[in-house]
């Protein structure tokens, strides 16, 4: 699994659990978190075409 592979399941898991939990600032970290590994993921992906 490369690097990008492995920020999109991060993310991806970070989402899916956001949406099965009830406690407000669990859910606020774990989009952060997911917001934050896309950002990286934009940032890697930029490094890699220019």
């Amino acid at each position: 699994m490369n690097t990008i592979q492995y920020l999109e399941d991060q993310a991806a898991r970070a989402e899916r659990l956001a949406k099965r939990i009830t406690d407000t600032p669990t859910i606020e970290k774990l989009l952060t978190f997911a917001g934050e590994r896309r950002r990286e993921i934009e940032v890697i992906a930029g490094r890699r075409r220019g």
